[in-house]
């Protein structure tokens, strides 16, 4: 087995994959002709964006849309950086939300948190040293 991608229903997958770019430095991989599907560039995993009426057709008893709920949905994407205070504040300038600055965890790691415009929570973090 081998994790292959994580894929993040969004209202406009455009918007998604620009707003990555712009928030965390991100590049464009692919973006169907649809506009329905698109990937970023993140490594050997890609982080992929599909629209909701895809989601919609994969699952016929719904699914629930990130961006209109209340409260952040219980799951995150975590963006390693060396500067957590820079990426963070690059997120808000864009138009991410705060939801949590800059802290240092116990085992030593710098983690803050923003959501994205479509609802997206993101942990930015500077690596795990073991």
């Amino acid at each position: 087995m081998k994790f292959g991608y994580t894929i993040i229903y969004v209202p406009d997958v455009a918007a998604s994959l620009l707003f990555f770019e712009k928030a965390f430095g991100l590049s464009r991989r692919f973006l169907h002709d649809t506009g329905t599907y698109g990937e970023l560039a993140t490594g050997e995993t890609a982080l992929a964006f599909a629209a909701h009426t895809l989601g919609e057709a994969n699952f016929p008893g719904g699914h629930v849309a990130a961006h209109s709920s209340g409260q952040p949905l219980g799951f995150e994407v975590a963006l390693i950086t060396e500067n957590v205070a820079q990426a963070h504040a690059q997120a808000l300038a864009a138009g991410a939300i705060e939801l949590a600055p800059a802290k240092q965890k116990p085992w030593g790691q710098m983690v803050s948190y923003v959501r994205c415009p479509d609802g997206i929570v993101v942990e930015l973090c500077t690596p795990i040293v073991s």
